[in-house]
């Protein structure tokens, strides 16, 4: 680990201790710079499963040239005025890059457009959901500065943990961490310096095969060893299913489907058992994430560790 990787050392964790956190929305950064993990599909479950709770959730799309989760909502909007139903709506907004030529100029128009989304919502919802880019852009490093929640989607693939780690191929060990990981710890050392709340880094194991491959157990054991290197968890993700891409259409999530077969009246799918597990897997999935509940008195969850030091790693 270079010294431009170091963390510094971080402040929010001894405020965090000793002052009560501001009442204010819980951010939850939906981030990986690689294209195709599933990042807006998810970015909508957790939504829609929020919401189903109860909560208040707004959603913000900084991909808007892509624009895949304000797609997906207007999906929804749409299905449910064909339809003459109700579905629980966040509020959404795309947040799109600066067209401004001055690199200066456009990232702080960039850092404006953000801070204005979030102003309007993040002391009138509990949650905030971004979606961010599957690439690196200044809006996406500094939507990651107010993640009180990361979530990386991962696919299981030594392709895709490329972006976190290199890997040894003949001994499976962590080499040294990777572009999105130092990234991402460079965002962890504005927030520190910044006196924001410890980020809670989770890393979800995307696509799962159902089978015991040996690539599967090759995933976890190199996953275990770095996110005790660089200070995050992991959780199981969703499954590969062709669902995921026919609710697209529609607006719907696995949680807005009923039981039945067939097609329902209103045209969308109904829960077959298959759903019934998937479905089950986004609320797993929202569980290890240990969310803070305003109504509730358990205590959120307890952020990734620290990671060592790169004595200690050596030592280790």
């Amino acid at each position: 680990m270079n010294e431009d990787f170091r963390p510094a050392p971080n402040p929010s964790i001894a405020q965090a201790q000793s002052t009560p956190a501001p009442e204010r929305a819980h951010v939850l950064v939906i981030g990986n710079e690689k294209g195709g993990s599933g990042k807006s599909t998810t970015a909508l479950h957790i939504a829609v499963a929020l919401l189903g709770e109860g909560a208040r959730v707004a959603t913000l799309d900084l991909d808007a040239r892509q624009g895949t989760l304000g797609r997906y909502i207007e999906n929804r909007t749409a299905f449910a005025a064909r339809k003459g139903i109700d579905l629980p709506m966040p509020i959404h907004a795309a947040v799109p890059l600066s067209t401004l030529p001055e690199r200066a100029e456009a990232q702080a128009d960039e850092r404006t457009r953000l801070e204005a989304a979030l102003e309007r919502v993040i002391d009138t919802v509990d949650f905030v959901v971004i979606d961010t880019p599957g690439s690196d852009t200044y809006l996406s490093r500094l939507a990651h500065t107010w993640a009180d929640t990361l979530l990386t989607p991962l696919n299981d693939s030594f392709i895709d943990l490329d972006l976190l780690a290199r890997v040894d191929p003949d001994t499976l060990k962590v080499v040294r961490p990777s572009i999105y990981a130092e990234q991402v710890w460079k965002q962890r050392q504005i927030r520190a310096v910044q006196g924001g709340r410890p980020v809670d880094w989770v890393v979800m194991r995307n696509r799962l095969s159902s089978l015991a491959a040996r690539n599967k157990r090759d995933m976890a054991s190199v996953l275990d060893s770095l996110s005790r290197r660089i200070g995050f968890r992991v959780a199981a993700g969703l499954s590969e299913r062709v669902i995921y891409k026919e609710l697209f259409l529609n607006g719907l999530t696995l949680l807005d489907l009923k039981r039945g077969s067939g097609r329902r009246a209103d045209g969308s799918p109904s829960l077959t058992l298959s759903h019934v597990a998937a479905r089950q897997e986004v609320r797993d999935l929202v569980a290890a994430l240990n969310l803070p509940r305003r109504d509730a008195d358990a205590p959120s969850a307890e952020p990734a560790t620290e990671p060592a030091t790169p004595d200690q790693q050596a030592a280790g």
